[in-house]
C-alpha cells in the first residue's frame, strides 16, 4: 500500500538505533508499529496518485472540448 522506500529509510535509521541499543527486537517492533500507524491513515500510493492525475487531465480535456462545442452550438442558434 505504501511506498517501500519510506519503510526502507525508516528501517535504516532504526538499525542504527538498534546497533547501539540492547533491545534486539526494537526494529521489528517499531516497524510493525509504524506500519500499523500508516495503515490507519488515508494515504494513497504514488502510482495511484499518478493514475488519478492522468484521469483528471483527460477529464479536463473532455470538459474543455464540450464547453467549446456548447459555445459553438449556442452561436449557431442565434
Amino acid at each position: 500500500m505504501l511506498n517501500q522506500k519510506i519503510f526502507d529509510d525508516l528501517s535504516a535509521k532504526l538499525k542504527e538505533a538498534v546497533n547501539s541499543s540492547p533491545a534486539k527486537d526494537f526494529e521489528k517492533n517499531a516497524r510493525a508499529l509504524l506500519a500499523q500507524g500508516f495503515s490507519k491513515l488515508d494515504l494513497v500510493t504514488r502510482e495511484e496518485f499518478d493514475v488519478q492525475t492522468q484521469v483528471l487531465a483527460r477529464t479536463r480535456e473532455k470538459l474543455t472540448a464540450l464547453e467549446a462545442r456548447i459555445t459553438e452550438l449556442e452561436a449557431q442558434r442565434k
